[in-house]
């Protein structure tokens, strides 16, 4: 999704539906869900342009019974007077999860750079897209929600591979670490090798595997596959 390039999100899938990584007759729909899931994510770590491009192109490519599931599935953002206050809440509690004991003293930091600033963040970004809403109907077996732990990991390969973001990419390791220290994990379906990652050996590798893959898609040109400012609109 950092990359910008939608050709690797579907050569990532395929992977992930392999026989050697097949969780069920259902994984080709449940590892769509989980990647657009995270891609929705990703838009504010990257913006909205990247998950436009990226997630319409990826669906495109998907085969056409799993973009027929895709297309049942309905929407568990929209905010509400029934839903505000609990969207308000899971908000502030997972940036408290994150950055306790520093969560009061960056909100505060924030709001000397625009008042506004610290309010989206909480509320638009951890409240309404960072944390996960309830399903329609109830929990889908097929609509996998990218919880705590994943939330972590997410940020800090995203921070990791737009470079020259350094303090956030440190703040979201520690945040990771804090998922396994205050028990935000324990509520989740237990994420494989998740508490490793959490150690110091396990966010070093972290790190480098993103390297790798940025290096890998981006053929040392930078951390965008896309076409330069030299390319013709």
């Amino acid at each position: 999704m950092t990359m910008n390039s939608p050709r690797s999100m579907l050569e990532l899938y395929d992977l992930a539906t392999s026989s050697s990584h097949n969780k069920g007759q259902n994984n080709s729909v449940w590892a769509a869900e989980l990647m657009r899931e995270v891609g929705l994510k990703c838009i504010g770590l990257n913006g909205v342009p990247r998950t436009i491009n990226t997630l319409g192109e990826f669906f495109s490519g998907l085969p056409q019974d799993v973009q027929g599931e895709l297309k049942k599935r309905q929407p568990r953002r929209g905010l509400s007077q029934e839903n505000i206050d609990d969207t308000l809440k899971r908000g502030n509690q997972m940036w408290d999860s994150i950055y306790r004991p520093f969560s009061d003293k960056l909100t505060a930091k924030l709001g000397q750079s625009h008042p506004d600033l610290p309010v989206f963040i909480i509320q638009g970004e951890y409240g309404a897209l960072f944390s996960n809403p309830p399903s329609p109907g109830g929990e889908d077996p097929n609509r996998p929600n990218v919880g705590r732990v994943l939330m972590s990991i997410l940020a800090v390969a995203v921070l990791r591979a737009q470079t020259g973001v350094g303090p956030q990419v440190v703040s979201h390791i520690f945040g990771l670490r804090k998922a396994f220290e205050d028990g935000t994990a324990e509520p989740e379906e237990e994420i494989q090798g998740g508490k490793w990652l959490a150690s110091n050996d396990g966010s070093m590798w972290l790190l480098q595997q993103v390297d790798s893959i940025v290096e890998a898609i981006g053929e040392g040109q930078g951390t965008s596959f896309a076409p330069g400012m030299k390319a013709k609109l």
